[in-house]
């Protein structure tokens, strides 16, 4: 059970999604310092264009996301909408509109049924408790099958710290600086400016590592707040004793939320770790990865337990990446089946079959030209992906 000292969250349902919980409100008791990473995506939804706003002033009270409908594309109602959103919370709750961020996910092109919404807010409001964070993470699910909560507990100058988060994304996803959403919670005390670097940073190597789809969404956000009420001396500046420890414990929830988000990819049966090495750097390594993850042939042999090494060479060699054939390795699920210019054979075939069969998978390769490495979650593509998206509107 996830709780976060200094803040409450709620979940309901408000009739956006029929009977499913679809508005959640997440509170901190006391002013606290924010920072938020989005899409950068040319075509945003308006409570992107609002919550931007709100994290530039670096404080916020609290946060209200519905799920159903994305606010994306639907004119100057739009804005307003997810304006009005705010300032619904915000009366309810009794702070500033500008200290409350906005998040909407679900179809894109329809407007948000704002009396649902109106009811939702008055609803989450009288249900806020310590320990609502799961009813929020299922109040912002779309096509996911299950809630994403993660948390974990340091100590910073003689205190104990929490820091949690939920997320939610199961399709339209390789993000670019964010995730699809995300909403973590700290009760440390740090400096607005640290908390932009530090969530900047654990979005790096957590949910900007993540693809499913190879599609960014139009709404992708993630937000860090954090309340102070833990006491522990502020983290100010890089200097400040502390920061290290902060830092990896932000990036420890955002991986494990990450991982998540690959493995319940939208119809997936796998969740699949990409990892290059021996790249020329790493940005090669990343290029590499991600070919490999967002490989429609690759997802599919995985889907299949085909051990299809050949797909791996080849969208890596399609993407211009630099190797040395004779000096490359391929492994499925630890097996070696392609080494040194040719394949290792039958049997490592057949071992690399029967590790396919897992719910995790690992597709490595060394490239053979430098020190560059890269790590990357996906997921396998399915029957039920294109069902899915085939009666997906938007």
């Amino acid at each position: 059970m996830i709780k976060v000292p200094g803040f409450r969250a709620a979940g309901v349902a408000c009739g956006i999604k029929d009977d499913a919980h679809d508005l959640a409100l997440l509170v901190s008791d006391v002013p606290a310092t924010a920072a938020g990473v989005f899409t950068r995506s040319t075509v945003v939804g308006a409570p992107v264009e609002w919550s931007r706003r709100v994290a530039r002033r670096g404080r916020a009270r609290a946060v209200v996301v519905n799920s159903g409908c994305s606010n994306v594309a639907v004119g100057e109602c739009g804005y307003r909408d997810a304006k009005a959103m705010a300032e619904l919370a915000a009366a309810k709750l009794g702070v500033k509109t500008e200290e409350v961020f906005v998040a909407s996910t679900g179809v894109i092109g329809e407007p948000l049924p704002m009396a649902n919404v109106r009811r939702g807010i008055g609803a989450a409001t009288a249900r806020l408790e310590t320990t609502g964070w799961e009813e929020a993470a299922r109040a912002i699910m779309t096509t996911d099958t299950f809630p994403k909560c993660a948390s974990t507990r340091i100590r910073l100058g003689g205190r104990n710290v929490t820091v949690a988060g939920i997320a939610k994304g199961s399709g339209m996803i390789e993000p670019d600086m964010a995730t699809m959403l995300a909403f973590l919670a700290t009760d440390a005390a740090v400096s607005a400016p640290i908390l932009r670097r530090v969530l900047k940073r654990a979005a790096d190597a957590s949910f900007n590592r993540v693809t499913v789809d190879g599609e960014a969404s139009t709404s992708d956000t993630t937000l860090l707040l954090a309340s102070g009420v833990a006491g522990n001396p502020l983290i100010q500046n890089a200097r400040s004793p502390g920061l290290r420890k902060f830092e990896a414990a932000v990036r420890e929830v955002s991986v494990a939320l990450a991982r998540d988000l690959a493995r319940d990819g939208e119809g997936a049966t796998k969740l699949i770790t990409v990892r290059v090495s021996g790249a020329r750097n790493s940005a090669e390594a990343e290029r590499a990865a991600r070919r490999i993850a967002n490989s429609v042939l690759v997802k599919t042999a995985i889907f299949g337990r085909d051990p299809n090494w050949g797909r791996i060479l080849q969208t890596v060699g399609a993407g211009r990446v630099r190797l040395k054939l004779d000096r490359t390795e391929v492994s499925l699920g630890g097996v070696s089946v392609f080494r040194n210019g040719a394949p290792t054979g039958r049997a490592a075939r057949r071992r690399a079959a029967r590790r396919l069969e897992a719910s995790e998978v690992e597709v490595s390769i060394c490239l053979g030209v430098g020190r560059g490495e890269a790590e990357v979650w996906s997921c396998d593509l399915t029957y039920d992906y294109v069902r899915i998206n085939a009666e997906y509107t938007s």
